[in-house]
C-alpha cells in the first residue's frame, strides 16, 4: 500500500538524485551515438567499434555510481520501507514531461534493486509496470521521423536527393545523382502495380542508424493504405572514393534481417527512443518491442520490457517449464516453456570429462559474444540474476535437473512472503528459441530425401552452416565445438551459432595438419599420438563427427571442403593480423545497387 502523505523529507532528494543519475547516463548515451556519425565520415572503424563497446558499460557504471552516491549521502541501504515508497511516488511526479520516463523507470529499479533486499521486488517499490506513457512524445522541433512528398513517381530522384541531403553528412559520395537514380528505379519497381494515391510520400526516421562500417536511412514508403518498409545501406568505396548508396531494402522480412537478435547493436542518436521504438513496431509488429530496443543499443530497457513480457505471459498461460529438447550439453542446462519462444541456460556445477573449463571463463565467453559484432550468426543473450519463477510451472523431471545439476545456484523459497513458493535462479541466460540444426536435418532426412522439397531444405540448412562459419570466422570468431547441436534455424532459414563456452578468437588458435605417422604403430593406434596443445586446431579431424551422413556430406564437400583444410583458417588469420575488417551484409547480394563497389 502506498503512503496517505509525502513526509519524509529526504525522499524527494533520494528521488532527485536517482533521476539526475538516468540524466547523466542518457546524456553520455547520446554523446557516444552523435559521435559515431564523425567515425562513420571519417571512415574511422577501429574507433567506431571501440565506442560500441564502450557504450555498453556506461548503464552499470552509472547505476553504480548512483547507488554509491545514495547509500553515502543518504545511507539509502537504511531507509525504512515507507521511505522507499514515497521516494517512488516522489520519481513518478519527476517523470512528467520526461522524454526517456521507461529509462528512467528501469534505471530506478536498477538501483532500488541493488540497495533493497530482493523481498521488496514489487510494485510498491519498483516500476514492475509502467505508470508513465511514451506514446506521442516527441521534442517541439524536432520530430522523431520527417516526410517527404514526391507527388508523383517522375519526382522520385529529387525527392531522394532531399532525403539524403536532410542527413548532412560530412563526407562526399561518389556519384550521389547515379546512386539516387538506381534507387528511384528499384522503388519504381516495388511500388508496379499499385494504386499511387493524393498521400503519397517517404517517411524517414530523422537519425541514421550506424553499424559496423555501414550507416542506414530507415523509414517507409506510404501510399493509400499501402504501408513498404525501407532501409537504404550508406558504405564507404573500398578505395577510398566516396560514400555509395548499397543497397536498397523492402518490406519486413528485409528488415527483420537487419535488426536481427543475431547483430550487433546499433548507434542511432535519439531524443525519444519510444517514438523510434513505435515507428520501427509498426514495419515489423512481429518484433518485440524490448528486442527494437535492444537493437537500439537501450540492452537495460529491453530486458525490463523481456521481464514484464514474461511475467504477463505466466499470467496468461499454464503450460510448464520442461528441459529444452535436443541434445543437452555438458555446461549448460537448458530449458523451456512450450508456449514461449524463448529457452533458459544456468551453468552446471560440474562440467564432466572432457570439459576442462570453469564457471568463470564460461561466464567471460558469453561477455565476449555481447562485446563482439555477431556479424548475424551469434543470438544475442539477455543476463538476468535472482529470476525467480513460481515453482507450481516448473515439471518434475526439470526440476530434479535442477536440484542435482545446479543445486548450488538454484533455491525454492517463498521470497514474497505470501504462500506462494518459487524457484530462484542466481544466474540465467535467455535467448530467442531456436531449431537445432541436427533436429532440423534430421526432420529433413525423416520426410525422405528422395523428395525435392526436403532434399532442398537440407541443401540450404548444410550451405548455411558453412556460411555461418566464414561469417563468424571473417569478424575473428572461432567457434570451438562445430557440432550441428550448436547451431539453430531461424525462422527465416538463417543458421546462428547459440553455444559459446568454447569459442576462442581466431587469431589466437593453432591451426594444424594431422602430422603423419612415423611407423606402424602409430599408423594403428586408435588414440592421438601426437602432441596436441591447448589452443591447437586440427580442421580435418571434425570430418567424422561431421559428414556421417553421405547426403550431408555431398553438400558440405561441394560447398565447404575448405573448412577442413589447415590453410583456410591460416588466410584468415593474416587478414585479421593486418588490420583488415571484413564485410558482411546484412542483406542478399539481390538487393545491392552497386555489388562491387565495396569488399
Amino acid at each position: 500500500m502506498f503512503p496517505q502523505r509525502l513526509d519524509a523529507p529526504q525522499a524527494y532528494d533520494i528521488a532527485q538524485a536517482m533521476m539526475d543519475g538516468v540524466n547523466r547516463h542518457y546524456q553520455r548515451f547520446r554523446a557516444a551515438t552523435q559521435a559515431a556519425k564523425s567515425y562513420f565520415e571519417q571512415a574511422d572503424w577501429v574507433a567506431q567499434q571501440r565506442a560500441q563497446r564502450e557504450r555498453m558499460a556506461f548503464y552499470d557504471q552509472r547505476v553504480q555510481e548512483c547507488v554509491q552516491h545514495l547509500t553515502q549521502t543518504f545511507a539509502a541501504d537504511t531507509q525504512p520501507m515507507a521511505v522507499w515508497q514515497q521516494v517512488k511516488l516522489h520519481y513518478i511526479g519527476l517523470m512528467v514531461g520526461h522524454l526517456q520516463p521507461e529509462l528512467a523507470e528501469t534505471f530506478f529499479n536498477s538501483v532500488t534493486t541493488k540497495i533493497l533486499h530482493r523481498t521488496h521486488f514489487h510494485n510498491d517499490f519498483i516500476f514492475v509496470r509502467p505508470v508513465v506513457s511514451t506514446e506521442y512524445l516527441d521534442v517541439p522541433g524536432a520530430p522523431a521521423f520527417r516526410a517527404f512528398y514526391p507527388g508523383s513517381l517522375d519526382a522520385l530522384v529529387p525527392t531522394l536527393h532531399s532525403v539524403m541531403g536532410h542527413f548532412a553528412l560530412h563526407a562526399k559520395f561518389e556519384n550521389l545523382g547515379r546512386d539516387v537514380t538506381l534507387l528511384a528505379a528499384r522503388i519504381r519497381q516495388r511500388l508496379q502495380g499499385l494504386t499511387l494515391r493524393a498521400n503519397l510520400q517517404i517517411q524517414v526516421l530523422s537519425s541514421l542508424f550506424f553499424r559496423n562500417k555501414g550507416a542506414y536511412v530507415v523509414g517507409k514508403i506510404i501510399t493509400g493504405y499501402t504501408e513498404i518498409a525501407l532501409a537504404i545501406p550508406i558504405l564507404h568505396t573500398s578505395d577510398g572514393r566516396g560514400l555509395v548508396l548499397h543497397a536498397v531494402l523492402f518490406d519486413e522480412e528485409d528488415l527483420h534481417g537487419l535488426f536481427s537478435f543475431a547483430r550487433a547493436y546499433f548507434m542511432v542518436d535519439m531524443a525519444v527512443p519510444s517514438a523510434y521504438v513505435e515507428f520501427l513496431h509498426h514495419l515489423m509488429p512481429r518484433k518485440p518491442r524490448g528486442e527494437i530496443y535492444s537493437a537500439l543499443g537501450l540492452a537495460k530497457q529491453g530486458k525490463t520490457m523481456f521481464y514484464r513480457d514474461l511475467l504477463h505471459h505466466l499470467r496468461h498461460s499454464t503450460d510448464k517449464f520442461r528441459i529444452a529438447p535436443g541434445i543437452q550439453g555438458l555446461v549448460m542446462l537448458v530449458f523451456d516453456l512450450p508456449s514461449f519462444p524463448y529457452v533458459f541456460k544456468l551453468i552446471k556445477d560440474q562440467f564432466p570429462a572432457p570439459k576442462e573449463t570453469t564457471r568463470q571463463e564460461v561466464q567471460a565467453k558469453y561477455r565476449l559474444v555481447k562485446l563482439h559484432d555477431r556479424v548475424g550468426r551469434m543470438a544475442d543473450t539477455m543476463e538476468y540474476s535472482q529470476v525467480a519463477l513460481p515453482l507450481e510451472r516448473f515439471a518434475p523431471e526439470l526440476l530434479q535437473a535442477l536440484q542435482t545439476q545446479a543445486g548450488k545456484h538454484v533455491e525454492i523459497s517463498d521470497r514474497d512472503g505470501d504462500g506462494q513458493l518459487e524457484v530462484i535462479i542466481d544466474h540465467l541466460y535467455i535467448e530467442r528459441r531456436l531449431l537445432p540444426l541436427n533436429m532440423f536435418l534430421k526432420e529433413c532426412m525423416d520426410a525422405g530425401l528422395e523428395h525435392a522439397a526436403p532434399r532442398a531444405a537440407l541443401e540450404r540448412a548444410v550451405l548455411e552452416y558453412g556460411n555461418a562459419i566464414k561469417d563468424l570466422v571473417a569478424a575473428n570468431i572461432f567457434p570451438g565445438d562445430m557440432l550441428w547441436k550448436n547451431f539453430g534455424v531461424t525462422r527465416g532459414g538463417k543458421v546462428v551459432f547459440y553455444d559459446y563456452d568454447e569459442i576462442e578468437y581466431l587469431s589466437d588458435c593453432n591451426f594444424r595438419a594431422v602430422p603423419q605417422p612415423r611407423n606402424e604403430q602409430e599408423e594403428m593406434s586408435s588414440e592421438i599420438w601426437w602432441r596436441v596443445g591447448p589452443k591447437d586446431v586440427f580442421p580435418e579431424t571434425m570430418e567424422p563427427f561431421l559428414l556421417a551422413h553421405p547426403a550431408v556430406r555431398d553438400v558440405f564437400m561441394r560447398y565447404h571442403a575448405d573448412l577442413l583444410t589447415p590453410d583456410f583458417w591460416k588466410a584468415h588469420q593474416a587478414r585479421i593480423a593486418q588490420g583488415h575488417v571484413h564485410d558482411v551484409f546484412p542483406y542478399e547480394r539481390s538487393r545491392r545497387l552497386l555489388p562491387d563497389v565495396v569488399h
